[in-house]
């Protein structure tokens, strides 16, 4: 089954295109074809001198979203630069377990990444190998599943998942920091970011 990666923006610099959920940005354990990949492949039926675009940023596997690459070395340069100096904000919608309150604040926390076990953890306080962690949510839609929008002020491997399980409000489908019974009863197939 060929997987469709739309490009939503294209110049000669950069390439803006929807990951799908299922799909990784870099090779890993669950194998298959990568993002880059499936992009190159489209962009050579139009043009077979493409080359394979580079990334700048990264989306975990179950995530949709838009992610932005570059045609060139100097553009990712430019582009990852953006990114560490906060020029270039991500944004995110995702469906929660409950409504958080109050509907608007900035989490401040530490991450403890466990690689061997691809996961993370949120703890309260400054600890050895703990990096901050600085997660802002926006209710947009209150309920028993609430509407978010999230900013990363920090980019962390599984940040908002892991953060928004920490503070009592799992991402809906998210069956790894989440509540595997509800995402049942609300029939999440995927995860909800």
């Amino acid at each position: 089954k060929t997987v469709k990666t739309p490009i939503v923006y294209e110049d000669e610099y950069v390439l803006v295109a929807v990951k799908p959920a299922g799909i990784s940005c870099e090779a890993d354990a669950k194998g298959g074809r990568t993002l880059p990949q499936l992009l190159h492949a489209q962009m050579q039926k139009k043009n077979p001198e493409a080359q394979e675009p580079l990334l700048c940023h990264r989306l975990d596997n179950p995530t949709e979203g838009l992610i932005v690459l570059a045609k060139t070395v100097d553009a990712q340069q430019a582009l990852q630069d953006g990114f560490r100096q906060r020029l270039i904000h991500k944004e995110y919608t995702c469906v929660v377990q409950g409504t958080p309150k109050p509907e608007h604040r900035v989490l401040s926390d530490y991450l403890l990444k466990d690689a061997k076990r691809g996961e993370v953890r949120i703890v309260p306080e400054e600890r050895p190998g703990a990096k901050p962690v600085i997660t802002e949510y926006t209710v947009l839609e209150g309920g028993e599943c609430a509407r978010l929008r999230i900013r990363l002020h920090t980019g962390r491997t599984h940040q908002i998942r892991a953060h928004m399980a920490y503070i009592g409000h799992p991402l809906l489908g998210d069956d790894q920091y989440g509540d595997r019974a509800f995402n049942k009863l609300k029939k999440a197939r995927r995860l909800m970011l």
